[in-house]
């Protein structure tokens, strides 16, 4: 499977890279060596060596060629992969593939990196053989990673140095039980290489007091999102999970929205935790006929990015027949606009740190 990754990587950016370019691009390479922080005390026996790797990444440079470049001072995007070796034999290595998104800050010596992708555990949880590694319940798994680096392009030629922190995160957001899940915090430091002699002049035609000003009436949006997932006790079974969701969003600029609205679950895997608990603790009195459905009241705020867009949102449970993790969620994923009104979403769905699910889901904003 790491092959594999690598493989994919390299078509991905022979294809970006044989394309007429009107932009420049540079790849990097980092090493990095750290941690695995104790976010669960699950995982504490797994907390053993400290893991080192490498992220080797393809970076397309933008230069305002659109406006949403300029409105997030000319950003970069592109494609990683990394590679770490956890040493430790429970948890095993694991690879991923991401795409990503480079931000810059103080005259574009900082970067912020952000990485959303995939990743494969050579070593997941297994009853017989593997039984201790209850952060990786199956090999293939979701993955974000974040990185902050200190950066100076051309020191030499085409090479420059780059070094600071990155944080990793590996989980299978609880499609599978166990989901312990890892957070690598990490020193890196790395090379790049730009791949071309010249670099185009920024363009500065956006007018920034009318993205401010900018605002739409109030729309009017319907989702519907669906996944599978597990309850934390290992062998349960994978069950569906729909949410039907209804909110109104006002947008205030040309980057943000505002949203209110409500949420109704039908979470599967609950009902069978609801009967499980019922049978195996019978201190808890639950007569086995409490509903699985909750009602959701959430605010939350949407960040444009071109077609695509961040969201985040906070909710309360108005209707919570059966107590869960909590009255509280969050959700937090991209959506993916087709046209004005049509979008797609995926979304991670949690209460807290601990994740219930990640949400795939086709909308409409009217």
């Amino acid at each position: 499977m790491k092959l594999f990754l690598i493989y994919v990587f390299c078509i991905v950016f022979t294809f970006c890279a044989s394309q007429t370019k009107e932009n420049t691009s540079y790849i990097d390479i980092n090493y990095f060596k750290g941690n695995i922080a104790e976010h669960n005390p699950d995982i504490l026996h797994l907390i053993q060596g400290h893991p080192e790797g490498f992220i080797l990444s393809w970076n397309k440079k933008t230069y305002g060629a659109n406006y949403w470049e300029q409105r997030f001072n000319y950003p970069d995007y592109g494609v990683s992969y990394a590679y770490q070796n956890s040493k430790n034999d429970v948890l095993g290595d694991v690879s991923a593939l991401y795409a990503h998104y480079n931000f810059y800050f103080i005259k574009r010596h900082l970067m912020l990196r952000i990485g959303q992708g995939m990743a494969f555990a050579e070593n997941p949880y297994d009853k017989v053989n593997n039984f201790r590694n209850v952060a990786y319940g199956s090999k293939l798994m979701s993955s974000t990673y974040m990185m902050i680096n200190y950066k100076k392009e051309r020191i030499i030629d085409k090479f420059g140095l780059q070094a600071g922190f990155s944080l990793i995160h590996y989980s299978n957001a609880n499609v599978k039980a166990p989901n312990g899940s890892t957070n690598s915090l990490t020193f890196n430091v790395g090379v790049t290489y730009n791949l071309d002699d010249e670099e185009p002049e920024y363009i500065h035609t956006i007018d920034k007091k009318e993205d401010l000003d900018f605002s739409e009436p109030y729309k009017y949006n319907l989702v519907f999102r669906s996944g599978v997932n597990e309850s934390d006790i290992i062998g349960s079974g994978q069950y569906a999970m729909y949410i039907v969701s209804a909110y109104v969003d006002k947008r205030i600029n040309r980057k943000s929205a505002l949203q209110l609205g409500t949420d109704i679950f039908f979470s599967n895997f609950l009902k069978e935790f609801i009967a499980y608990r019922t049978v195996a603790f019978p201190e808890d009195n639950l007569s086995g006929n409490e509903d699985y459905k909750r009602v959701g009241l959430f605010a939350g705020h949407e960040l444009f990015i071109s077609k695509t867009s961040l969201v985040t949102q906070f909710g309360y449970y108005v209707y919570y027949p059966f107590d869960f993790e909590g009255r509280t969620y969050l959700r937090i994923g991209l959506k993916r606009y087709f046209g004005k009104k049509w979008f797609g979403a995926m979304t991670l769905k949690s209460h807290g740190a601990k994740a219930e699910g990640v949400e795939f889901g086709i909308g409409i904003r009217l």
